[in-house]
């Protein structure tokens, strides 16, 4: 039997689809200022951004009865209109299996933001193989909150802070810090090697290129390279530590990492292209020393989002938050 969502009495129920009717759906002062085509995402789950794009141009999408295009804003009060949209059964019987409800340790719980501390192997949304992360976990378990949605991003496999606005005004309000380098950010990594104390700036740019698997990867360019794009990293040595011989190890620095622009895996592949990978980076690390750390009880990828500095979205006033080492991390550097 097909599954239909919202289907009009007497459709077409031939096709391996399911089919939702016209919805007409009134703007609130949460969503008031969004682009179009992300309210159409936010409102239209499963249905890729081609089709998306589609019905906005051919007019069957309109806000208060009249043709928009993709970048129009909807405003508080305004009414859009949504068409009849065929998703596959697939990914409709996906819609009926919500991702499990999940709390993360809170830093900072207010009507603005939510600040938790997320754990490492925890994506922060759904996609690219991964069917839910932080963002939709959190909705399943908040589902009085109106509106949550990520302020920006963490690795999958770095753990620490991470900042979910709760008010559209409070998303863009942080987004606006993070896109004016106005945050501080500051990261603990374990880098294998004696990190040299002199060596305090990194300035290369970063290119990002795709691998024959479709894998995402980035690797420092040349200034030259149209593609190439700045990026600088703050490095401050907190601990050195000795090599161990008899256990296998070699002597590793506890870095404190301040980035100053947040490209995609940028500490990772800063910290490598110094010859100082970061121990249990299993992207740009050392996959011998990988092994061997795993076996003294280091499963993962030693970085963690330690610190975050923003103005607080409606009070302005200056906040700093601190995640401590997970137990992981803290006990092999003990």
């Amino acid at each position: 039997m097909k599954h239909i969502i919202e289907g009009k009495p007497g459709e077409d129920r031939s096709q391996n689809t399911a089919a939702v009717s016209v919805r007409l759906i009134e703007v609130d002062a949460d969503s008031a200022g969004q682009r179009l085509d992300n309210f159409l995402m936010r409102h239209l789950k499963g249905v890729p951004k081609t089709h998306v794009y589609r019905i906005i141009r051919s007019g069957e999408v309109r806000i208060n009865k009249g043709r928009v295009s993709a970048e129009t804003r909807v405003q508080d009060g305004d009414t859009v209109r949504i068409p009849p949209v065929r998703i596959s059964e697939k990914v409709a019987e996906k819609a009926e299996r919500p991702a499990p409800a999940k709390e993360f340790p809170a830093l900072l719980d207010d009507e603005h933001i939510l600040a938790i501390d997320k754990p490492a192997g925890v994506a922060v949304h759904g996609g690219s193989g991964v069917s839910f992360g932080v963002i939709e976990q959190l909705r399943q378990a908040r589902p009085e909150a109106k509106f949550l949605e990520l302020a920006h991003r963490l690795d999958r496999e770095t753990s620490g802070i991470l900042l979910v606005a709760k008010k559209r005004s409070a998303l863009t309000h942080l987004q606006d810090q993070f896109r004016e380098r106005e945050t501080g950010k500051t990261y603990l990594a374990l880098v294998q090697g004696a990190w040299p104390g002199n060596k305090k700036v990194i300035d290369l740019p970063l290119h990002k290129y795709l691998q024959a698997d479709g894998e995402r990867r980035v690797r420092v360019t040349t200034a030259d390279d149209p593609d190439g794009m700045r990026s600088v990293t703050l490095v401050k040595v907190r601990q050195l530590f000795e090599a161990r011989p008899l256990q296998g190890l070699p002597a590793m620095s506890l870095l404190e990492v301040t980035i100053k622009t947040g490209r995609t895996h940028q500490i990772r592949v800063h910290l490598a292209s110094q010859g100082h990978a970061i121990v249990g980076d299993d992207k740009y690390g050392d996959f011998d020393l990988n092994r061997r750390v795993q076996k003294h009880g280091l499963k993962r990828m030693f970085l963690h989002a330690w610190r975050l500095q923003f103005n607080h979205p409606a009070s302005g006033e200056r906040v700093e938050l601190r995640a401590e080492l997970p137990p992981e991390l803290a006990d092999f550097v003990r």
